[in-house]
């Protein structure tokens, strides 16, 4: 052992905080954006013009889903 107390450690758990926080920065427009891209692919494939937007949509939601799950788990803790 070192001899020193566990009291002389920097405290982590703010930087886990904002490292969660900072995660829904990158997963909102993540989740957009691979859904607008697999709706537009499928809108070539399938010679459509619609699917796009169903793919933002469901990209969104996705995004929307990811957001209330780390407001709910940060919320438990």
């Amino acid at each position: 052992m070192s001899g020193q107390d566990d009291n002389s450690k920097p405290d982590r758990s703010g930087w886990v905080q904002l490292a969660r926080y900072s995660q829904l920065a990158f997963v909102f427009p993540a989740a957009t954006v691979a859904g607008w891209l697999i709706g537009a692919a499928l809108d070539r494939w399938l010679h459509t013009t619609w699917l796009y937007l169903a793919g933002l949509i469901l990209g969104i939601i996705a995004g929307f889903v990811e957001l209330i799950r780390a407001a709910l788990s940060s919320a438990r803790k």
